[in-house]
């Protein structure tokens, strides 16, 4: 996949409009500061476009496929119309299905649980922990993280090489790192999947809210993705592809919604036909507003202009990415090198800081929120360090004081909702903290670096 980072309209690639925009935040160091969101790599702030559309239907709010009414009827309508939304935003094929879930986490664990018997796995240590643990009840190989797209490839296709050439495969990547930000190369990873007679799934968490992601065109077998990454509120996923695995397992939740006819038997048993449609996998009351957001989050990104919301993204990663070159003590973590494509999504370390107590600055002094930790990717970030791979850490910070090295790096993302003053005042940042220190004083309160209200660092 590539990016263009061709001259812009400026009114046709402004920032979309998101929630929190005006949101003032204090400062530890007295006053307020416009808060700047810069940990999309998390959860992106939602659209005010996805607002206003959830905020005009939540009127008209009715169980879905379980009413007569008009209200229910309409809902339904709404329901199913998204799922249609979503399918075309991804570009899926006829005989796809769109399973709406929980999240990619829920998504990837559903996947799993459909795998057919003696299924062996393959993935990257270098995946999220949504994607690398899901697989627990397969054959699984786990592949070192690779240091060039090229090599990615390679490895991949000596593993399959290796495999049961007559059992079912399956192998998952991420088409975006959530810690690098870095694209991998799908295209090259499904022919050598499909050459190997092995399936492959995309976990797009990190790609679908940056970069256009087409089933069809990739030939990926199935993609997953989070709302709440896509400018989408609430709890919901997406689970979309092929058909017959999902059809052949057994309903990922037994219940109402999953079933067509449930009948008693002479014997005292129950006898259960399961629906084959998506709703196979959605036992229960659906998450109406959930799903709808992600298809509301779906049309303002195709009507803005994904291709000019990309364009403008490059240009914030150019500005980042040179900035932080201007200062030595900054590292940028990298698996492919610099001269990678990559999304919004940025991790570094700073000589001489404790990351945690680099972030809380950060926050406390300048009203910027970024993520520090391991980014729930611990084998690729140890990696990425230069430590262990296997050694044991946290998601949140560890509890190395402020000022002592830590095992954890700081990640700064961003995407179509960020203005230019953000990204800004975050480079001022980290120049002013390098150059001239933190100008308060901070502790370690249970597991996390905050503030010590008592007093500046210089009193």
């Amino acid at each position: 996949m590539s990016v263009s980072t061709a001259a812009l309209d400026p009114s046709v690639c402004a920032p979309l409009p998101v929630l929190g925009r005006d949101v003032t935040v204090p400062l530890v160091t007295g006053g307020e500061v416009t808060y700047a969101a810069l940990d999309y790599a998390a959860s992106a702030p939602a659209l005010q476009r996805v607002w206003d559309d959830i905020a005009a239907y939540a009127p008209y709010y009715g169980s879905v496929h379980r009413g007569a009414g008009y209200l229910s009827q309409l809902s339904t309508d709404l329901f199913e119309n998204s799922r249609r939304t979503v399918a075309e935003f991804l570009g899926c094929r006829a005989e796809d299905q769109v399973v709406f879930t929980r999240s990619t986490t829920d998504s990837l664990n559903l996947l799993a649980a459909a795998l057919p018997a003696n299924c062996q796995v393959f993935v990257y240590e270098t995946e999220h922990h949504a994607s690398l643990l899901p697989w627990r009840d397969a054959q699984v190989t786990y592949l070192d993280a690779p240091r060039t797209p090229g090599r990615a490839v390679e490895s991949l296709e000596r593993a399959l090489a290796d495999r049961d050439p007559y059992g079912p495969a399956l192998v998952c990547v991420t088409g975006a790192s959530n810690v690098t930000g870095e694209l991998w190369p799908v295209r090259e990873l499904v022919a050598a999947a499909h050459a190997h007679g092995a399936r492959i799934v995309l976990d797009a968490a990190q790609l679908a809210p940056h970069h256009p992601v087409d089933i069809a065109e990739l030939d990926v077998d199935w993609v997953a993705f989070s709302g709440h990454k896509l400018y989408a509120p609430f709890g919901s996923g997406v689970l979309a592809g092929r058909a017959d695995w999902l059809q052949a397992a057994d309903p990922y939740l037994a219940g109402g919604g999953a079933s067509r006819k449930v009948a008693r038997r002479a014997d005292g048993g129950v006898d259960v036909d399961w629906h084959t449609t998506a709703a196979r996998h959605e036992a229960g009351s659906p998450n109406v507003i959930g799903v709808y957001s992600i298809a509301s989050a779906c049309k303002a990104l195709t009507e803005a202009g994904f291709d000019n919301l990309v364009a403008r993204e490059q240009e914030l990663v150019s500005r980042v990415r040179e900035g932080l070159a201007e200062v030595p003590e900054v590292r940028v973590l990298s698996l492919f090198g610099d001269d990678a494509p990559r999304v919004g999504v940025i991790s570094f370390v700073v000589r001489g800081w404790n990351s945690s107590h680099f972030a809380a600055a950060l926050s406390a002094e300048y009203g910027i929120g970024v993520r520090d930790g391991l980014f729930c990717a611990h084998p690729l970030v140890r990696t990425l360090l230069g430590s262990d791979p296997q050694e044991p850490g946290e998601c949140g910070a560890p509890e190395a004081e402020p000022g002592e090295r830590s095992l954890n790096a700081i990640r700064v993302s961003f995407g179509a909702g960020t203005p230019d003053e953000h990204i800004e005042r975050f480079l001022r940042a980290v120049t002013e903290l390098v150059r001239e220190g933190a100008q308060w004083k901070y502790r370690t309160e249970d597991g996390r670096c905050v503030p010590d209200r008592g007093e500046a660092a210089q009193a």
